[in-house]
């Protein structure tokens, strides 16, 4: 059920506020703070580093390491937020939970789904084990040894292998054969998001394609929460990381249905309120469940243009027990812009070219530092269907040229 307090909302840096506190502030946290600023809450953006995107927006910023538990908890009892929102994996989870059992703030969507889903093991074993989803083959190791016996006990080749704890394709692999497993075990060791020496390794699944279904858990006109589905956002991934999306992603009734069907079993389970980026492979009429994030995902950023709110927005909303509509403007494509070279403070040529093309818009982040495969971008755009949506919003990321001043 809502909260008591949120039956009202205050006024910004007033004895009235509500306060929302972001744990992350790169470009999703950013468009977050953006459509919370707009219903009038008061921001706080943490992250690592200084001047991070959503530190840009907020009312105010802080810079921690959050896989500090006691740094961490010693933040929100300074700023006593509400709602504690996280928006990255790296975080000490544990803390979390302490602070929600010890009524500090309210953990989005809830301590317990954060904990599950920021480690691949979590939530691969709750999805599979505890709810018998479907999933691609999977074995957990914590030594090179242990990655050769499970691909050789069943897995079998080509496989993957992720850290237990990474995003963004960061420590992921593509194994062929045996000589790609010592190079898989030393860059997944290097790419986690924690010092941990846990990984995943995941036989492939035969799929034509693969979706975000953005699902929200929102209260309904009940007054309890309900479920809501987002039309789906298919991607293109490179080394594991979304160069491009577009929304709707055509597919058959059946496969809509499976999908919704998963979706709704895995964000009921983690419960809360929010919405959830479930990733699903498709083949026809069959799905498997991949992954889920328990905030706005990368590959929704269409959403800027095709829906009438943004996955941003809806989360906004969900999380302050708002009302959600999730409804489709036009078909959407986004592409993303790279940095394309190593520097700090960077600037931008080209984007008069960029948004003269039709129906399109761009987003530049604000990223300190660029680096070559660092994404300081994204442009959006609609047409008529998904295919002039995608060459729109790849033309107009083309026409973006990150210089040094």
């Amino acid at each position: 059920m809502l909260s008591q307090h949120f039956k009202t909302l205050g006024t910004p840096l007033s004895p009235s506020a509500t306060r929302v506190m972001l744990l992350g502030a790169g470009e999703l946290g950013k468009e977050v703070i953006i459509a919370l600023q707009r219903l009038g809450i008061e921001t706080i953006a943490v992250d690592r580093y200084a001047d991070a995107p959503g530190m840009q927006v907020a009312h105010r910023s802080h810079v921690v390491t959050m896989t500090d538990g006691p740094a961490l908890r010693a933040l929100i009892e300074k700023e006593r937020p509400h709602l504690v929102v996280p928006e990255i994996e790296a975080i000490a989870t544990d803390m979390l939970l302490e602070i929600e059992r010890d009524g500090l703030a309210e953990i989005i969507p809830t301590a317990r789904a954060t904990c599950l889903t920021m480690n691949r093991e979590g939530i691969r074993r709750l999805v599979a084990e505890e709810l018998g989803l479907p999933t691609s083959p999977y074995a957990f190791t914590d030594s090179r040894a242990g990655l050769q016996a499970a691909i050789d006990g069943g897995i079998g080749y080509p496989c993957l292998v992720k850290p237990t704890m990474s995003s963004s394709g960061k420590g992921q692999s593509l194994l062929r054969g045996p000589d790609d497993v010592a190079k898989a075990w030393d860059y997944a060791m290097k790419g986690g998001r924690v010092a941990q020496s846990r990984i995943i390794v995941e036989g492939f699944v035969d799929f034509e394609y693969e979706i975000t279904l953005l699902t929200v858990r929102a209260i309904g006109a009940s007054g309890e929460v309900e479920t809501y589905f987002c039309e789906p956002v298919g991607h293109l991934q490179v080394n594991g990381d979304y160069v491009e999306s577009w929304q709707p992603q055509a597919m058959s009734e059946v496969a809509l249905e499976k999908s919704r069907a998963i979706a709704k079993a895995v964000t009921g389970s983690l419960g809360g309120r929010g919405l959830f980026g479930v990733e699903l492979f498709v083949n026809g009429d069959q799905v498997w469940f991949s992954e889920v994030s328990p905030r706005p995902h990368d590959t929704g950023l269409v959403t800027l243009a095709s829906q009438r709110f943004s996955e941003f927005e809806l989360h906004a909303r969900a999380i302050l027990g708002l009302p959600v509509d999730v409804s489709l403007r036009a078909p959407g494509a986004s592409a993303v812009i790279y940095g394309g070279l190593d520097a700090r403070g960077i600037a931008f040529e080209g984007m008069a070219d960029a948004l003269s093309v039709p129906d399109s818009d761009l987003r530049l982040f604000g990223k300190p530092e660029s680096f070559r495969k660092r994404r300081m971008g994204v442009a959006v755009a609609t047409g008529k269907d998904t295919d002039e949506a995608r060459r729109r919003a790849k033309l107009a990321a083309s026409k973006v040229k990150p210089v040094v001043p």
